[in-house]
């Protein structure tokens, strides 16, 4: 994809992939795409070219996910450790001012603790789909997302496929839907590695949205957790709770030039 470079950083795990786009005429902040799981910066890149007339803007690959590599153990991978992984990719980079971040399901996630680790660091947030869940709902979903084992049926690969298409949002192409299944494959034994360190975080969440500072935007979108995050509506200090029903899953490559103009105008000063 034109305008679109690849990089790998170390990190906390070994190296970390990332996908970044150079601005054409710089004169904003620049921003770090952060994924929902079991997906990687793949994702983003569409986004990446069409929000980077302005700014940089960067898309890593946490570890496990996309071609960076994995933790040791599944007891190893937290949503502190996506953060820090992060963090690395930004200090290779030499991103050394107040960045913005934009973070989808998990990301949301990241995007919290990146401000947490290094809080002078995060100018603004921009979060899609927020993970404030009830007990019941936690526990849902972790029986739902628990690992489907290997079988000569191909059952594992049969139940992403049936999960894309019924979690698939407006104007998400077979192509699309192709591409996520990809990034999901991509994440071997360990796929959902990433969706057990949300939940596990996902009960400190709402506290750690309440304490920062910072000014944060929250896009509830039509997919799993619409009622989830309209309960983040309240919780920010300094931001707001925007309603989108006509986004979904696959948003970044079904509406790349809306959602990017859209995520640029709330992370203005």
């Amino acid at each position: 994809m034109t305008g679109l470079r690849r990089g790998y950083a170390d990190g906390p795990c070994g190296q970390i992939h990332y996908r970044f786009a150079s601005a054409r005429k710089p004169a904003a902040r620049t921003l770090y795409a952060l994924h929902q799981s079991p997906k990687s910066g793949l994702s983003f890149e569409p986004f990446l070219v069409a929000a980077s007339d302005d700014r940089d803007v960067v898309a890593p690959d946490y570890p496990g996910y996309g071609m960076s590599d994995r933790p040791a153990a599944e007891a190893d991978a937290t949503i502190e450790l996506y953060a820090a992984a992060c963090w690395h990719v930004a200090d290779a980079l030499g991103h050394r001012d107040a960045i913005d971040l934009i973070g989808h399901h998990t990301g949301g996630l990241v995007a919290v603790e990146m401000a947490r680790q290094r809080p002078d660091r995060v100018a603004g947030i921009v979060i899609i789909s927020a993970l404030i869940l009830t007990d019941e709902e936690r526990a849902s979903f972790r029986e739902y997302f628990t690992p489907v084992p290997l079988d000569d049926a191909g059952t594992r690969f049969k139940v992403m496929w049936e999960r894309i298409n019924i979690h698939a949002g407006p104007g998400m192409t077979l192509r699309m839907k192709a591409s996520s299944m990809l990034e999901n494959l991509m994440g071997g034994d360990a796929y959902e590695w990433g969706h057990m360190a949300a939940f596990a975080n996902s009960a400190r969440f709402e506290g750690q949205l309440r304490s920062l500072p910072h000014r944060i935007t929250i896009i509830n979108v039509d997919d799993e957790l619409q009622a989830a995050t309209r309960r983040a509506g309240g919780l920010v200090r300094n931001g707001a709770l925007v309603e989108r029903p006509d986004w979904g899953h696959g948003l970044f490559q079904a509406s790349t030039a809306e959602v990017a103009s859209f995520v640029k105008a709330a992370l203005q000063p």
